[in-house]
């Protein structure tokens, strides 16, 4: 058990850390090397500057930068003045980047000119006409009326933006009493992140999360994998992700080791960064991992630092992943956005078994109950139903109180909408979305089980179970299949497979087989299934 810290606020984290280890690494990027002194100082610097212009306590400041020490920054200078990052997806386009910015209020945008071809600035300037005609800090725009001051931290000087020297020399005026007053005010239960989900199924939803829960979630999921200072976390899931804002980094942080970046993912340069960095602590999705087992470098990596780890998936997923990048004592989660990033989580010592099959114990802090999805009435041990959180959970939805009304109960508990158990012993299997069950002729198929059954098939890389209406049985269960290159699209004998695995009910009516290139995807990756249920219902049935 590593020491807790005894901050409570993001700034004083920063603060504690870089008292204690001023000169080990905090950040790597590229070639450059981040001490936590280093990263104090710059923090320091942005959030002088930050109050030079007129940032106040609990307004939003937009972030939208790929990963990139300017991120943490950003992040950290924000937070340490009492604001609240609204983090913006880097996929984002031009109508998606107008909308967070109107959603959030943002007062502020710190940004970079393009990044993969996406033109923030160029796009900014067509949502705010103004821009060009005002000097930085001084925008009035009638579109985004909140939104004043707009920095590019790439260094391109553009009419109406901050350079990023020119910006941070502003902090020069602000003295150590002013940013040490403002720091004080911080509580613990102030907001200081909103992370948007992807809006797979509707307009995005701003996940508000507070100081002293990213930072008592983040240093107990750090537990579950065993981190020290001598860490070292490969990152390459966005930041603007919780996966990685509310828990990776603070996970690291709170252990007092180095967060390495990748900019974006690509699995060469992430093979050489794990080599190259001696990365011991894997954080990313099952495609990453497949990615660079099936990459040419692979085999001349030194791969043999590696040793913890989060990832999401099936058993063949954990299991592909260890594989993959050689961390054997990886950890299996459950949780969302709304809930830290996670709110359960194995533990790296369990047996093989019970990180590949469960999910783990509830985190410290956290209460997982399972209920009937219909009449919301506790279920006992062993029973499948929807998974309910209490503890470490969202302070609520920003500026959406229909929303929090919809997703909290009674007595605190914040409803996932996803299907689960919590065995006797304790320990939380997740079944899938409560809103991907399946409804075939009256009776329930959760979509995770049947996926589970074909993912077992020699042929089969990829499975998505969805349902697909039916004019007799109201949802017809369709498997959308991706195999291997070698393999046979040989739909017979797959279905044969399932017959002697699977109640009668559950066996998929329809195969079809896809390409992974041909599959709808989130921003964040994810495979889109309303997506992939559009366009099935939109095709004629075999």
């Amino acid at each position: 058990m590593s020491a807790r810290p005894k901050s409570r606020t993001l700034g004083d984290l920063l603060d504690e850390m870089a008292a204690a280890r001023p000169h080990a690494q905090a950040l790597a990027f590229r070639h450059e090397q981040w001490s936590y002194a280093a990263l104090r100082a710059r923090v320091d610097e942005m959030a002088g500057a930050l109050l030079a212009v007129g940032v106040m306590r609990g307004d939003r400041v937009a972030v939208l930068l790929p990963n990139r020490p300017e991120w943490v920054v950003a992040a950290l200078a924000v937070a340490k003045i009492g604001g609240i990052v609204a983090a913006i997806s880097t996929f984002s386009t031009a109508r998606e980047l107008g909308w967070t910015l109107e959603h959030s209020g943002a007062v502020a945008l710190i940004t970079i000119s393009v990044f993969r071809g996406r033109a923030y600035l160029d796009a900014l300037h067509a949502l705010c006409p103004e821009l060009a005609g005002s000097a930085p800090g001084a925008l009035r725009s009638e579109r985004l009326p909140n939104l004043r001051t707009v920095v590019s931290m790439d260094g391109r000087r553009v009419d109406g933006v901050f350079h990023p020297e020119d910006f941070l020399a502003l902090g020069a005026g602000v003295g150590t009493a002013a940013l040490g007053v403002r720091q004080r005010s911080v509580s613990p239960s102030d907001v200081c992140y909103i992370l948007y989900t992807s809006g797979s199924t509707a307009l995005p939803k701003g996940v508000t999360l507070a100081h002293g829960g990213v930072i008592e979630n983040g240093f107990n999921i750090g537990e579950r994998q065993h981190l020290t200072p001598a860490d070292r976390l490969w990152l390459a899931v966005p930041l603007f992700w919780s996966f990685g804002s509310a828990n990776a980094l603070p996970a690291i942080l709170t252990h007092g080791g180095c967060a390495v970046l990748q900019e974006s993912f690509e699995p060469g340069e992430a093979l050489e960064l794990l080599d190259r960095e001696r990365c011991s602590v894997y954080y990313g999705m099952a495609n990453m991992a497949r990615a660079m087992l099936e990459h040419p470098d692979r085999s001349r990596r030194r791969l043999d630092s590696m040793r913890t780890g989060l990832t999401i998936g099936l058993a063949e997923d954990i299991a592909m992943t260890m594989e993959a990048v050689g961390a054997r004592e990886l950890c299996n989660v459950y949780g969302s956005t709304e809930t830290y990033g996670n709110c359960a989580v194995t533990d790296a010592h369990d047996p093989l078994a019970s990180r590949l099959h469960t999910q783990g114990l509830p985190l410290p802090g956290m209460d997982i109950r399972v209920a009937d999805p219909e009449t919301g009435r506790p279920l006992q041990a062993g029973e499948v139903g929807e998974l309910c959180v209490a503890g470490h959970v969202t302070p609520g939805y920003f500026r959406a109180p229909e929303l929090d009304a919809a997703a909290f109960d009674p007595d605190g508990y914040f409803h996932t909408g996803d299907l689960g158990l919590v065995g006797d012993d304790g320990r939380v299997r997740f079944r899938g979305r409560l809103k991907e069950m399946i409804k075939t002729g009256g009776i329930n198929v959760a979509p995770l089980e049947v996926e589970g059954v074909l993912l077992q098939h020699p042929d089969v890389k990829q499975a998505y179970v969805i349902g697909v209406p039916d004019r007799d049985k109201d949802e017809a269960v369709v498997a959308v299949l991706e195999l291997h290159e070698a393999a046979a699209a040989d739909a017979r004998g797959i279905l044969a497979f399932c017959r002697e695995r699977l109640a009668s009910y559950k066996i998929p009516s329809q195969l079809v087989f896809r390409k992974d290139e041909e599959l709808p995807r989130t921003p964040t990756g994810k495979i889109h299934k309303p997506g992939l249920r559009e366009q099935l219902a939109q095709e004629p049935r075999s």
